[in-house]
């Protein structure tokens, strides 16, 4: 189905004012509402201008309680889309209902998107926060009990993975989904992936027969397909004209032609001579070797933090929490393919034991904020890896760019993304779309040393104790494994008096780049802040005496050679008075 030629406005969308007063820029956009006096002060907290292609085609029908598959590319407004209308429904019930209870259900696959559309849905009902109640169960900053505490005061929205819900849902006078009126599944083609396919069937058979369901998926797999047979009737599927990522105009891509052993060298030349500026993520395809290049970043005093499938759900929060606020500028994220679709049961079985805290990757779903740059330090394993990669950056109507080290054995894969994006943006013969990014390998030479030298120092044992480091903090600092400590108090003092991990030594003279280094033709477009030149160094540094000044020196600062009337006079002269 294609979207209408004309995107309705917000305020045609037949929402409530408080959730108005939150979306809308100007109050332009909303005349039928100024008989409300507390509209006057509406001024836009989101800055949205008016809703997305999909926003526009899909609330209309959500509100006139369609089931609705929605299909969009990565950035445009999915968690909206449906959260607008789920809160109107909600504000619509309120005025005839009887008691509270619980009126939605958002499943998510991973503890990170079920927090971001917790904050999303309060965000847009900040304005009746008092009567839209939202309660996030995944267990990313509760336990059980709290988690339980929390149900016990019907929320009007639930939101969980399916594990998390069902396992309160199986306890009787705990969770009530008998009166759930909608059902939204977000990143849909994810639930089935993560092996939630057996929790999801028996979750439904708590839903009572009738309620509204919304699946939101960035692509329409065949788990989708099965997904909408078990819980959708008679639904729309909205598969919008729009290319998989966004215009060119908006998102630039380019590619350095490198091989393994110059990729650490264009990095470090990125990074420390500003070539790429803003905030950045840098995609791996392994976990060790986003260890690898943090432990190599920060040999030259550039902060970076991890982002992988393996590290708990409170530190991923946490990172990402930290990365959208400014406390890191870089964030290393690995590609994990555990989700590829395999072609036997056993790898199926194998695909349905990973679930859990396992995702795909950080390419997928959890939204980083302003995001400048998307670096491609492992070129992607297929088309789709590097549509979801890009979609991180140039979000809504900010500008990005994707720039790629391609290596000779990533070039085939590299090709079918530039077909693929020919496709899209129907390029004219001849043109390509991943243009070649001006580099000169040869001006790099002054940097080849210390980068091999770093590069070798974040050897694989100090990628492993630097894992080993991080699991035993946490492990120490758990909350969960607090009682256990208390009554294994030998394990605990055995934990603490280790044998302890070695620490890669981080030489203070690799974080300054002396101007030397410095190509020439970069030397003018640098900023200062970045090298430090061999006067700034040299004023640093104590200048070197003369003999005589020397001397002068020790009879100042040594009291036996100050006379009491503060007139400094040697022995020798002394001895001339004395003749």
């Amino acid at each position: 189905m294609s979207g209408p030629e004309k995107i309705p406005q917000f305020h045609e969308l037949e929402l409530d004012h408080r959730i108005l007063k939150v979306v809308a820029k100007q109050l332009a956009l909303i005349p039928r509402l100024l008989n409300f006096p507390f509209v006057l002060q509406a001024v836009s907290k989101l800055g949205w201008e008016q809703p997305t292609l999909i926003q526009g085609t899909a609330i209309p029908l959500l509100l006139e309680g369609k089931d609705v598959v929605v299909r969009a590319r990565t950035g445009s407004g999915k968690t909206a889309t449906y959260a607008l209308p789920l809160i109107q429904k909600i504000l619509n019930s309120k005025l005839t209902a009887t008691e509270q209870c619980v009126s939605a259900v958002v499943l998510a696959p991973t503890k990170e998107l079920c927090r971001q559309s917790r904050a999303v849905i309060e965000q847009l009902a900040e304005l009746c926060h008092k009567v839209v109640r939202v309660a996030d169960i995944s267990g990313t900053t509760s336990n059980t009990a709290t988690e339980r505490h929390a149900l016990a005061e019907r929320p009007d929205i639930v939101v969980a993975t399916p594990a998390k819900l069902l396992n309160h849902a199986k306890v009787d006078g705990v969770l009530d989904l008998k009166k759930v009126e909608t059902l939204v599944v977000d990143e849909a083609d994810l639930i089935f992936a993560f092996g939630y396919e057996t929790d999801f069937k028996a979750l439904l058979k708590h839903l009572p027969a009738i309620y509204q369901s919304v699946l939101v998926s960035a692509t329409l797999s065949d788990d989708v397909v099965r997904m909408k047979g078990l819980c959708l009737h008679n639904p729309v599927t909205l598969k919008l004209e729009e290319p998989d990522v966004v215009s060119q105009d908006q998102l630039t891509h380019q590619r350095i032609l490198a091989e393994e052993n110059e990729k650490p060298v264009i990095l470090y030349a990125l990074l420390k001579l500003q070539l790429v500026r803003g905030k950045s993520i840098i995609f791996v395809n392994t976990i060790d070797r986003s260890y690898k290049i943090r432990l190599f970043l920060e040999q030259f005093g550039i902060r970076a933090c991890v982002l992988n499938p393996q590290l708990p759900a409170s530190i991923r929060i946490n990172m990402i929490s930290q990365f959208n606020k400014g406390t890191y500028d870089i964030i290393i994220a690995s590609d994990q393919h555990y989700l590829e679709r395999p072609d036997n049961a056993n790898d199926q079985d194998k695909r349905k034991s990973s679930r859990g805290d396992f995702e795909s990757s950080a390419s997928r779903g959890i939204d980083f904020q302003s995001v400048n740059n998307v670096i491609n330090f492992d070129f992607p394993l297929d088309v789709t890896s590097y549509i979801h990669r890009a979609g991180r950056t140039a979000r809504g109507n900010n500008k990005g760019s994707v720039l790629s080290l391609v290596s000779i054995k990533e070039s085939s894969v590299n090709d079918a993304v530039e077909k693929k994006l020919r496709v899209t943006f129907s390029a004219k013969k001849g043109d390509t779309i991943i243009k070649n990014y001006q580099f000169k390998m040869d001006e790099l030479e002054s940097f080849r040393y210390r980068t091999y030298d770093a590069w070798r120092a974040a050897s694989r044992v100090a990628v492993q104790e630097t894992r080993l480091r991080e699991i035993k903090t946490e492990v120490l600092n758990s909350v969960k494994l607090k009682g256990y400590f208390e009554d294994h108090q030998r394990d605990l003092n055995a934990l603490r008096h280790d044998k302890p991990l070695r620490i890669l030594k981080t030489p203070s003279h690799l974080s300054d780049m002396p101007e030397y280094m410095v190509p020439k033709v970069l030397k003018r477009v640098v900023r200062s802040t970045t090298v430090s030149s061999e006067s700034s160094a040299d004023a640093k540094r104590p200048r070197a005496t003369t003999g005589a000044k020397a001397a002068f020196d020790r009879k100042t600062n040594d009291p036996l050679m100050v006379e009491f009337g503060g007139r400094r006079s040697s022995t020798r002269q002394k001895k001339k008075n004395n003749f």
